[in-house]
């Protein structure tokens, strides 16, 4: 496996990985949801619906082209 040559680049600045990062704090909450029963008062798969949501905007944002990031870069 290799890494593409602006990997940290895109780390830094790529909204897919700052998306499937919301998208994995949501799946989170969502299983720590009946932990938190009492303190959180949402219908439960509300926060599985958001990371769906936010995974989607994640695999749209990875195929357009985002400023401030280039291939050779």
């Amino acid at each position: 496996m290799k890494l593409i040559p602006n990997a940290g680049r895109v780390l830094r600045k790529a909204w897919s990985i700052r998306l499937m990062i919301v998208a994995g704090i949501l799946s989170g909450v969502e299983v720590a949801l009946p932990f938190l029963e009492g303190w959180l008062p949402v219908p439960t798969g509300t926060f599985a619906a958001l990371s769906g949501i936010t995974t989607a905007f994640a695999f749209y944002a990875r195929i357009v082209a985002q400023k401030g990031i280039t291939d050779g870069e």
